[in-house]
């Protein structure tokens, strides 16, 4: 197998498999909500015509175009009602770069357009054991492989399960499970988290 189907198989699991979906009310909704909320059953192996996801290979003004896993070309509109997620809501789509991985819902249009709702870009859920932790960074084992958490200040918050959210990681300790949201560094093993759930 490839490192790019590895790599998008690792993702897609992340987001849409097995991973328990946290915090989708702050997301905004996740994949996996946009699929089950579809409004209508599909037949097994059908795509979902609201969803679209692939890798950005080409940005034009409000247009990008990506590659699906199943190699097909897309053209997604992203427009100013389009919210836009990559590690927090709202930003720019001059912050989605070539390279970028993206999971949208929205509508096709009979032209092949696909107009996005929603945006997330490089958006993983990740189940984890924290093995390390610095004032920075932190440490993660994912299914044996390893993974760098990168704090981001003022965005990356620590929840306890039955605290709120904090932006203190001292309550992060090793040997401890957590399930963390973040956004992919592409071509890395780099996630910066957006929020750790413990």
């Amino acid at each position: 197998m490839s490192d790019v189907l590895r790599r998008r198989r690792f993702l897609s699991n992340a987001v849409l498999g097995s991973a328990t979906v946290i915090g989708a009310d702050a997301l905004g909704g996740s994949p996996a909500q946009a699929i089950a909320h579809a409004g209508h059953r599909l037949p097994p192996k059908t795509p979902d015509p609201n969803f679209a996801e692939g890798k950005v290979i080409g940005i034009h003004g409000s247009r990008l175009t990506v590659t699906s896993p199943e190699l097909l070309l897309q053209r997604i509109e992203v427009g100013e009602e389009t919210d836009v997620w990559k590690l927090r809501h709202g930003v720019s789509l001059d912050q989605v770069k070539v390279g970028d991985v993206l999971y949208a819902r929205g509508t096709a249009g009979p032209d092949g357009l696909f107009v996005a709702d929603l945006v997330w870009v490089n958006i993983v859920n990740l189940h984890v054991l924290v093995v390390g932790s610095e004032p920075n960074r932190v440490h993660l084992d994912h299914g044996g492989g390893r993974l760098v958490g990168h704090i981001v200040p003022g965005t990356t918050a620590v929840v306890d399960r039955l605290a709120r959210p904090v932006r203190e990681m001292s309550g992060l300790s090793v040997g401890r499970h957590a399930q963390v949201v973040g956004a992919w560094r592409p071509g890395t093993n780099e996630i910066d988290i957006a929020t750790i759930l413990t």
